[in-house]
């Protein structure tokens, strides 16, 4: 099989080392030309991904910022050929895959939404891992719902990454639940390191802290974009946790140890329901 990657960061470069372990050839592109390079050297990557390489693939991943992705998708779709299936990695869907859908009809190749869920609070190729899929969920928005022999294709190009679960959904479903497993916690981490109090933890913190911050260390351009393109969900979810908070303030204003009780109840609850 032969594989394009589009930006070798902690995303991309880790498929362009998974589907390397493989045995598959790896053409691969980024605009950092010293990152492709070291790509190259590390034995990640076979050679560059140009344009007039596009057709050759079998399987080409957009592995880049939103507005990125979608100007590749604009500027490359007439030099992809009908060969490729082109699979874009954005953590947000509704946006992206209008533009794959608009570009793959114009210019007649097979585009899927995808998102892989994996992932570190690193960036950037160095971080990248061969195994960073294994075991972990891919999601994918397919043009067709019921077409058998296409989920399969698609399930057969990615097999090499070595995910233990495909999942396919709509964009709009996509980007509504991501907001609540991903974003919201992208957000609350990066807001709760804020407390003047982080600043004394050290020789006071263990897990909790640890689980609570990881996430804080966040590629803050790429996570801009994303959460501006998925507003209105993420301002929903951020709203209801608001309005949760609020109740626990409350019971602590009022001194209120059966309310209190209640709630934090509620919440252990909660996670016993939905994660068994």
């Amino acid at each position: 099989m032969i594989v394009g990657v589009v930006g070798l960061g902690l995303i991309g470069g880790s498929f362009a080392k998974a589907y390397q372990r493989e045995g598959h050839t790896v053409l691969a592109s980024d605009i950092d030309q010293a990152t492709l390079s070291f790509a190259r050297l590390s034995g990640a990557v076979d050679s560059e991904l140009t344009r007039e390489r596009l057709s050759e693939c079998d399987l080409i991943l957009l592995c880049a910022y939103p507005k990125t992705t979608a100007a590749f998708l604009e500027e490359e779709g007439p030099y992809i050929g009908s060969h490729p299936v082109v699979i874009d990695c954005c953590g947000t869907k509704r946006v992206i895959t209008g533009v794959g859908r608009a570009a793959a009809e114009k210019y007649g190749f097979l585009y899927v939404g995808g998102h892989p869920m994996a992932g570190t609070q690193f960036s950037g190729f160095k971080y990248a891992r061969e195994d960073l899929y294994d075991g972990q969920p891919m999601v994918i928005v397919p043009p067709e719902f019921d077409n058998i022999r296409l989920l399969d294709r698609i399930k057969t190009l990615l097999k090499p990454a070595g995910f233990g679960k495909i999942s396919v959904t709509t964009a709009e479903k996509h980007d509504e639940i991501i907001a609540f497993t991903s974003q919201l916690a992208h957000v609350v981490s990066n807001a709760y390191i804020k407390s003047p109090t982080a600043r004394e933890h050290f020789g006071f913190s263990a897990g909790s802290y640890k689980d609570m911050t990881r996430v804080a260390w966040l590629n803050p351009g790429m996570w801009t974009e994303l959460f501006l393109e998925n507003r209105d969900n993420l301002i929903r979810e951020i709203d209801t946790l608001i309005g949760s908070l609020q109740q626990y303030e409350q019971a602590l204003k009022d001194n209120d140890a059966e309310t209190l009780k209640r709630l934090l109840a509620e919440g252990k609850k909660a996670k016993e329901e939905v994660d068994g």
